[in-house]
């Protein structure tokens, strides 16, 4: 094993001690030299007359490709295949999320039903779907529709959630004509206008890619947060345990993996059914442990306290423990090497959507109108492998508490109350200066940075400088295995951000669910906006995105989002692929900044996100006039009673 320290998780650090000729995630980034050019964003692949590499020659000028293609077209056509992968893969998410809670309403798909009626509710009227005298099936079904509608829409009127952004956001989309409109239209077009031959001015590359990501952001991956609540529950706050230690050596041990929950929810209920739990005894186990990894392991976390396993460079490392009788997986984050490690041990490696077969593994089609007996299958077929267990059985110790399951609802109901749910103190916390300003740590791991060192560095810093942390995604799953998701870690934070937390009765760390879920960050930020007294834009908010560890083209996507949304985002870990172009490096930064007031930039160290990050938060409250500390008025019942909220 190599002397470079891969990781800080030390459950992780563990099996990589015991993988010995095992190649894994962590080897093989090691082996694996990337490819400069590939790299910097100046490799064109898009047509046969290539690949051609583009650089500076020694006299100062510029190679060109064969087609005369010039370092900023390439590099800005790099970037804009990349989003559309992005927001093609989380819109598609949100599509078939669609497709089955249409089949659900329609009673096609009767193993799911609507859990969240409230949210329906208000879910149609910001649809404008009629309610009154219907009943909730008929008010599903036309919310189906218009969900699916929003996918194909041809014309040119905005996707229906861009009313949700603050009304100075929507006059710069609408001044800069990047307002989304049909989901698929803004893949398709961005695709096109990247096709060797076609779109050749950097600028306007990356306005068409600015567009079909703000289409993910505020259309397929909002429509697939808002429908899964009302399909599944939304999320409430809950307690469970994280990292490999969940795992169980006298139980069946079922792992889901990847990013739909559509399966996932289903094996939660098959996985607690008493007939399946006495099968298992009849095998010999006590029961049935479920654990997750990545994102599907995020959406049964949040609203079924279902245990992480760890985050996505883990999945190797938990079939690695020889206990894990079925890894069962659907779309995204779920990579090859899966497939002979768990030839090396006994662990079924299921794939379960047509959209991500592995060659080797096994495939169970799973299908939205039989799910309840695709769940049972699969559960059946992991018991039945238990006895196949090879003993080469290692489980780490180490797991920590977390809580988890804020949506940005129960949010609002802890700031508030029942009757009066508001963001009103989150506001006020940050006026007076007791709260900084917010940070949202988000995003993947990379073997190319140390395993959870960046976000959980980032973490500790912001909340001992009384910056509020939301998070989502693997980075959550980080800091929930590294205790940093309990209440314990109170005494962690600045006495400002303490003091709000203890009394409003939230952590100072917040875990907002999966990667579609971003789009929550989105609504929270703007109902701050609309809530008042800090500023009339997202771009006005002390706040920060930062993914620490990136790697997937949907983090670019997600970044893309977000800054076209008003809000600032820093990458870490791996520097920008767009490097190689002056030209593009600066449309993303100062271009963004001069048309969005929100930049996007790249930096690899922790410490010089932690400095950028927090300089940015005092920049945006000097802006304000909030960056003095303000006395603190306690109010009487007279005060109370003149507030608006």
């Amino acid at each position: 094993m190599s002397d470079r320290v891969r990781s800080i998780d030390p459950a992780a650090l563990e099996m990589l001690e015991r993988a010995g000729d095992i190649s894994t995630m962590f080897s093989r980034a090691e082996e694996m030299k990337p490819c400069t050019f590939g790299s910097e964003g100046t490799c064109c692949r898009a047509c046969g007359m290539g690949p051609c590499r583009l650089a500076k020659k020694k006299d100062g000028t510029e190679k060109v490709g064969v087609c005369g293609a010039t370092i900023d077209t390439v590099a800005a056509r790099n970037y804009a295949r990349a989003v559309a992968f992005g927001s093609a893969a989380h819109s598609d998410h949100g599509r078939s999320v669609a497709k089955t809670f249409l089949a659900a309403a329609k009673g096609e798909a009767p193993g799911y039903r609507i859990k969240d009626v409230d949210k329906l509710y208000k879910v149609a009227n910001f649809m404008e779907v009629t309610t009154e005298g219907k009943s909730v099936q008929e008010i599903a079904i036309e919310v189906g529709k218009r969900a699916l509608d929003e996918f194909g829409k041809q014309d040119d009127a905005p996707l229906i959630y861009v009313k949700a952004a603050p009304k100075k956001r929507q006059e710069t989309w609408e001044k800069l004509n990047v307002f989304p409109r049909g989901i698929d239209r803004e893949v398709i077009e961005l695709m096109h206008s990247s096709h060797a031959g076609n779109d050749q001015d950097a600028e306007h590359i990356m306005g068409h890619s600015v567009r079909a990501c703000l289409s993910d952001g505020w259309g397929g991956s909002m429509l697939a947060t808002h429908l899964q609540d009302i399909m599944f529950g939304t999320p409430k706050p809950l307690t469970t345990e994280a990292n490999l230690g969940i795992l169980k050596e006298d139980e069946i041990n079922v792992i889901v993996h990847g990013h739909e929950p559509l399966l996932s929810e289903k094996i939660v209920d098959a996985a607690s059914d008493p007939e399946m739990i006495e099968y298992a005894k009849s095998v010999g186990a006590k029961g049935i442990n479920l654990g997750g990894i990545c994102c599907t392991g995020n959406e049964v976390l949040m609203r079924r306290g279902v245990q992480p396993a760890g985050n996505v460079l883990q999945a190797e490392l938990a079939i690695m423990t020889g206990v894990v009788d079925a890894m069962v997986v659907d779309v995204q984050c779920v990579f090859q090497g899966l497939e002979p490690t768990s030839k090396k041990y006994h662990t079924e490696l299921i794939t379960t959507n047509e959209r991500a077969k592995i060659t080797g593994a096994r495939h169970m089609q799973f299908e939205e109108h039989n799910a309840d007996e695709n769940a049972r299958a699969i559960i059946k077929l992991a018991i039945d492998n238990y006895k196949n267990r090879k003993g080469d059985i290692y489980i780490p110790k180490y797991k920590n508490p977390m809580v988890a399951g804020f949506s940005h609802e129960y949010i609002r109901y802890m700031l508030g109350g029942r009757f009066r749910a508001s963001f009103r103190p989150l506001n006020d916390a940050i006026i007076s200066g007791r709260i900084q300003g917010a940070a949202a740590i988000v995003g993947c791991n990379n073997p190319r940075t140390v395993h959870d060192e960046n976000i959980m560095y980032l973490v500790k810093e912001f909340i001992k400088n009384d910056v509020l942390v939301v998070m989502t995604g693997c980075a959550a799953i980080g800091a929930g295995k590294h205790g940093y998701m309990q209440p314990e870690v109170m005494e962690h934070a600045g006495d400002g951000l303490r003091e709000i937390c203890e009394a409003v009765g939230i952590p100072p760390v917040l875990h907002l669910g999966s990667c579609v879920d971003n789009s929550r960050i989105l609504t929270i930020l703007s109902e701050i906006v609309e809530e008042g007294g800090l500023g009339e834009d997202i771009s006005d908010l002390p706040a920060i995105g930062i993914a620490p560890e990136w790697y997937s083209e949907k983090a670019l996507t997600i970044a893309t989002y977000a800054v076209a949304s008003g809000a600032s985002v820093i990458f870490g870990g791996v520097d920008s692929p767009v490097r190689g172009s002056e030209v593009v490096s600066k449309l993303i930064t100062e271009g963004w900044e001069n048309k969005f007031g929100a930049w996007f930039k790249f930096i690899p160290d922790k410490e010089g996100i932690l400095k950028a990050s927090l300089d940015h938060i005092q920049v945006k409250r000097k802006a304000l006039g909030i960056d003095t500390q303000k006395e603190r008025v306690l109010f009487d019942m007279e005060m109370r009673r003149e507030l608006s909220v």
